[in-house]
């Protein structure tokens, strides 16, 4: 048997981490290296805190990271900021 077969979301997902990876390269050595411990910070940290049934959010962190990829990938840009987004609801007024 081989490893189990990947969702087309888990795919994605992997596609877009080892995108951060491949830009980071682009990068000096130190800024490089800031990169891939924020990007690796950040993926499992939502590996652990995100429910893997939470597609709608799952996606919506998917589009924000590739738009920061994006950004990434220009020559400009050295660093990448780490921010939170809470998956809780707003509670009503």
């Amino acid at each position: 048997m081989g490893a189990p077969r990947l969702s087309g979301m888990q795919k994605q997902v992997l596609s877009l981490y080892r995108g951060f990876l491949r830009a980071a390269r682009s990068k000096s050595e130190e800024d490089r290296r800031e990169i891939e411990t924020i990007v690796s910070a950040e993926f499992r940290l939502n590996s652990k805190q995100i429910d893997r049934k939470n597609f709608q959010y799952i996606e919506y962190l998917v589009r924000r990271g590739k738009k920061q990829l994006d950004q990434l990938k220009c020559r400009d840009t050295v660093s990448l900021s780490s921010f939170r987004v809470s998956s809780s609801k707003p509670e009503s007024s």
